[in-house]
């Protein structure tokens, strides 16, 4: 069994609280290499962190809104005029996915998303709840409550004989019950410290349920102001740009 090295390249919220980059989760296993949404400072982040875009074989997608998928077309043009990418890239994610990116392409710069490129995209539609074999990763949706347009998921990821969960942005639903159940981390947004408000999770409400999700090694990120102030007083370990752990 390999180690699964996973890195925050990006763990703030969608207005940049406390100075942080966007969602932007990267997973090594040794033998492949993926983000775990592509927020639109990402290509900043992986830069900054010394990751190399051209070797990430796949971009799984929770939600399409711009702090989670906003980064895939400069990720795209950056493969094309400076990677100079060959290999073929996974896109994954929600139904609609690949229109809501062409579509963001072309507001963002007109004509890029008609450009032949060298490489194959290659996008696959999400399934809620049905297992994804993607190469030598699993991925299972599970649909959450964050209205984007699109269904949002939880996404539930076997890789190297770990089991990674992360929630992306949901309320508290009983559906994270399913998707974190065994995982050996859960990685999950915490917005504010107590505040409750739709569609997104307050820490209180979180270890609330801690006892029911049934993860092993737990991680808030994602999180207002309102929270980054309260860092010092949590029970839970919490995400920061650049941090790397090993499963």
């Amino acid at each position: 069994m390999s180690e699964v090295i996973i890195q925050f390249l990006g763990s703030g919220d969608a207005f940049g609280s406390g100075g942080r980059l966007h969602t932007c989760i990267c997973v090594d296993t040794g033998g492949v290499r993926f983000l775990v949404d592509c927020g639109a400072s990402s290509l900043t982040a992986m830069k900054r962190w010394g990751v190399d875009p051209g070797s990430v074989d796949m971009i799984f997608v929770t939600h399409l809104h711009g702090d989670h998928f906003g980064g895939i077309p400069f990720f795209i043009l950056d493969a094309q005029l400076i990677t100079k990418r060959t290999r073929p890239l996974v896109i994954a994610g929600p139904p609609s996915l690949e229109e809501r990116l062409r579509d963001t392409m072309e507001v963002l710069m007109p004509g890029s998303s008609r450009v032949q490129q060298k490489f194959t995209v290659d996008f696959r539609e999400l399934p809620d709840r049905e297992p994804a074999k993607i190469g030598p990763v699993v991925v299972t949706p599970y649909r959450v409550v964050h209205p984007c347009g699109a269904p949002p998921y939880a996404l539930r990821i076997e890789c190297g004989g770990k089991v990674l969960t992360y929630s992306g942005d949901t309320e508290w639903t009983d559906t994270l019950v399913d998707a974190a159940s065994g995982a050996d981390l859960f990685i999950c947004e915490a917005y504010f410290f107590e505040k409750k408000i739709k569609y997104h999770l307050d820490y209180r409400t979180l270890m609330e349920h801690r006892e029911e999700l049934g993860c092993g090694r737990l991680i808030v990120t994602h999180m207002s102001d309102d929270m980054l102030g309260k860092l010092q007083s949590i029970e839970a370990e919490y995400a920061e740009d650049g941090k790397r752990i090993v499963l």
